[in-house]
């Protein structure tokens, strides 16, 4: 394999991918993060048969607007592949536009999972970015990727916690000397975020949003606590009355929002306190030095590092470029295979 893997580097940009559930990014070797687009999939179904309408951005204005001849589907589910077929599709389509000469080049891939995807799952990853085109196709977890890209000593022997909060998942994992010494995955990220501001909207005002304007709401005004003020901004929003079935628009202050996000905050806070009792005590008291870091797009919460130092005492500082992080740090595990060598897994 030896030559030929070489030959096929000279031709092949190697590549690293955060196949999110919100955003795909694709790193390539000595070149940085050159694509971040939203993780949609568009398809036009005629006679049962699809093909692929729009993938990305064009995909993503789609959601929720589709006639019934036309299907905007996101191909990940927190975290991991939900439909297998579209996830090729885009991982495919994401290559070629990253790849502008694909006559010869396959490239190697990395590609980052979460630290609770089974073997079945980390499978149809990897098979799916073979099939999309890959020499080889390696898997990194993403809490190394995430505190790798946000510049932590990971390789040190001190204990380093990282947070890092995507569109499906919260990943909390506590790292030492390369590796994980505790991690746990829970199913709450971004999505889940959005799913509590639509719910809380159709409980306490009768009003039916859709995912868009759940996620408007959440980046313009979001925060995970409640505002000094008892109010804080407010933002017009639109929506279907569920009383009589006509749109109408309201008003919806920081505060409600505040409301509508408390379950999920308190959530990722849990995690982050079961993480720190099952830390072993040395370890603990490097976390206790350092802080935590976040990192994900979920970090970029309003106030979100403010309510974890409350609930655990412990500084904490959002990494600087939060939604490229897990990106940045498969693109290191790339550039620095042989140190990393240990974190990366190419045969399961």
């Amino acid at each position: 394999m030896g030559i030929f893997d070489s030959l096929g580097s000279l031709f092949a940009a190697d590549m690293a991918i955060d196949l999110g559930t919100a955003n795909t990014l694709v790193y390539v070797k000595g070149r940085g993060v050159i694509l971040s687009e939203p993780s949609v999939v568009a398809y036009h179904v005629k006679d049962g048969v699809k093909k692929v309408l729009a993938v990305g951005e064009d995909a993503k204005l789609m959601l929720g607007r589709t006639p019934g001849s036309i299907e905007a589907i996101r191909p990940m589910r927190e975290g991991v592949i939900a439909d297998f077929d579209t996830a090729e599709e885009m991982i495919k389509h994401f290559i070629r536009k990253v790849h502008k000469r694909s006559t010869f080049s396959k490239p190697k891939i990395i590609v980052c999972v979460p630290h609770g995807a089974t073997p079945v799952e980390k499978r149809a990853i990897r098979q799916s970015v073979l099939s999309a085109g890959a020499r080889r196709a390696g898997l990194i977890a993403e809490p190394i990727a995430a505190a790798i890209g946000a510049g932590m000593p990971i390789t040190d022997p001190t204990g380093n916690m990282v947070v890092d909060i995507g569109g499906g998942t919260t990943e909390v994992a506590v790292l030492s000397l390369g590796d994980i010494v505790y991690a746990r995955s829970v199913r709450v990220g971004g999505d889940r975020m959005d799913e509590a501001i639509i719910s809380y909207l159709r409980r306490q005002q009768n009003l039916l949003v859709g995912e868009s304007t759940a996620e408007r709401i959440k980046t313009s005004i979001g925060t995970a606590r409640m505002p000094d003020d008892g109010r804080g901004q407010s933002m017009q929003i639109r929506g279907r009355d569920l009383l009589n079935g006509v749109p109408k628009e309201i008003e919806i202050s920081q505060a409600q929002v505040a409301e509508a996000l408390a379950e999920p905050v308190q959530q990722i806070c849990e995690a982050v306190m079961t993480a720190l009792e099952t830390t072993p005590p040395d370890l603990a008291a490097d976390i206790v030095d350092r802080g935590v870091m976040l990192t994900g797009g979920g970090a970029l919460l309003g106030d979100l590092d403010l309510a974890l130092r409350e609930q655990t005492g412990l500084a904490v500082s959002i990494a600087d470029e939060s939604l490229n992080c897990v990106a940045l740090g498969t693109g290191k595990a790339l550039e620095y295979e042989k140190q990393l060598r240990h974190a990366i897994d190419y045969d399961s």
